[in-house]
């Protein structure tokens, strides 16, 4: 078997403290540029939406789009009826 030696328990402590400093860092400058672009991109995208969506119009020109109201018809013979009596 081998043992431990001080020097490796050092070399190991080292390259975890350098890994977890790494992520740090790339955590605390490179994440937020990464999800400052991806916003950016979703907000451009979004806006292209929005602008398809809005109809041509002149400015200041109002418009109202109305659906005709559709009758609903019910039907009385598919309902049930119950005659309730008093009981004395």
């Amino acid at each position: 078997m081998h043992e431990a030696s001080f020097t490796g328990l050092v070399k190991t402590l080292a390259i975890f403290f350098i890994i977890y400093y790494s992520l740090k860092i790339i955590g605390r400058y490179v994440l937020p540029l990464f999800v400052k672009r991806t916003m950016s991109k979703m907000e451009d995208r979004f806006r292209a939406q929005q602008e398809a969506q809005q109809p041509q119009g002149k400015v200041g020109e109002t418009t109202i789009d109305k659906t005709p109201q559709t009758k609903r018809k019910t039907s009385h013979s598919d309902d049930d009826y119950i005659d309730f009596e008093e009981v004395d």
